[in-house]
């Protein structure tokens, strides 16, 4: 029986989860907390890299005081022997009385099976519980399970007529200051960074996250066809210390290598390998911060789960540069339709957030 006590310790196991985001990959972020009469007693979540997991942190932090607690888990335990033994056999070792799942796994290795075994044991078992919030969260995680490839999110920084820098080029800055650290607080929560080397080559990012009192070193991906990104780039020359992958079709990476960096021979047009490549090597959240050319070429290939635009109130006029490439739209039904999932102020900006419909 779910009671609203449940709901509050449930929303305490989230909050946990949403610390690991961006940080665990290739595992999901997990929040636990273990519960006695109305008092935690222990919390825990996805350690950075993906272990400790979870349960396993609570568990330990909670020790025998463990016995006879309810445990809130945002997602099932797994119950599969990975580099460390199933979390449902340290649930059940350490005889919980209770185990309240958020949502089940869709990873076919736990799906049901870590359910099933704390059933076998005698332990009480309720799933579901705030099971839309607790997918939220691991949306990228399910979407790599389920289709092999990150959750991606396309990123831009426009006007209110839709332009993205003038016709010069010039876009720093469009947006004002709290729109900016917003991105950043955005790159932490994903595990790779994208953009086209014409980025590369324009802007010269770091692309890291920069907020004081956070450490975190996303995996910085450039498209490259032609192998074209400068060795003196900040991003080559900073690989050593935050990783960079590039994904070349042609040219000679060594010279790459020798500065640390990870190089890729794929091709690059095709971007479900890309994608499916990323995938392959744990990467669950991919947020696609361009240019126009690279957003363009996701969405003709409708690889865009989340549309993140900070809309500044200004106007660039018909010169300008505006946020999309060629789309190849001859009909009215073939064009890209989206649904406004949220949107908030940022100072004098607006952030809107819509997803893909269809």
């Amino acid at each position: 029986m779910i009671s609203t006590k449940d709901n509050y310790f449930m929303q305490v196991a989230l909050n946990m989860a949403r610390r690991s985001l961006g940080r665990v990959a290739p595992n999901p972020a997990v929040g636990c907390i273990l519960v006695k009469g109305s008092m935690i007693i222990a919390r825990g979540n996805t350690a950075d890299g993906g272990r400790p997991h979870a349960e396993t942190i609570a568990l330990k932090a909670a020790g025998e005081n463990a016995k006879g607690s309810t445990a809130y888990v945002s997602l099932e335990p797994c119950a599969h022997h990975g580099q460390t033994p199933p979390c449902v056999e340290s649930l059940i070792k350490a005889k919980v009385k209770r185990v309240v799942i958020a949502c089940k796994d869709p990873d076919p290795r736990v799906s049901g099976k870590g359910i099933e075994m704390l059933e076998d044991a005698g332990i009480l078992v309720d799933v579901g519980l705030l099971e839309d919030k607790a997918a939220e969260i691991n949306k990228g995680f399910f979407k790599k399970v389920t289709k092999s490839r990150p959750y991606i999110t396309l990123k831009l920084a426009c006007t209110l007529d839709g332009k993205i820098a003038v016709a010069s080029g010039e876009s720093q800055w469009i947006t004002g200051e709290l729109a900016r650290r917003h991105v950043h607080m955005v790159r932490s929560m994903h595990d790779a960074i994208m953009v086209g080397s014409g980025t590369v080559d324009k802007d010269d990012p770091m692309l890291d996250t920069r907020l004081p009192g956070l450490k975190h070193k996303s995996v910085r991906v450039v498209l490259d066809s032609n192998l074209s990104t400068p060795l003196s780039s900040k991003l080559v020359q900073s690989a050593k210390d935050t990783p960079v992958l590039i994904l070349y079709s042609a040219g000679d990476p060594q010279p790459y290598h020798d500065l640390g960096v990870e190089a890729a021979q794929i091709d690059t047009k095709n971007l479900e390998a890309v994608t499916s490549l990323l995938a392959e090597r744990g990467i669950t959240r991919l947020l696609v911060e361009g240019g126009r050319t690279v957003h363009s070429s996701f969405l003709k290939n409708r690889l865009c789960d989340e549309l993140l635009i900070y809309r500044a109130p200004t106007l660039l006029g018909d010169d300008a540069i505006g946020m999309s490439d060629t789309l190849d739209i001859q009909k009215l039904a073939a064009r890209f339709d989206f649904r406004l999932k949220n949107m908030r102020p940022l100072e004098q900006d607006m952030l809107e957030i819509y997803t893909l419909k269809g």
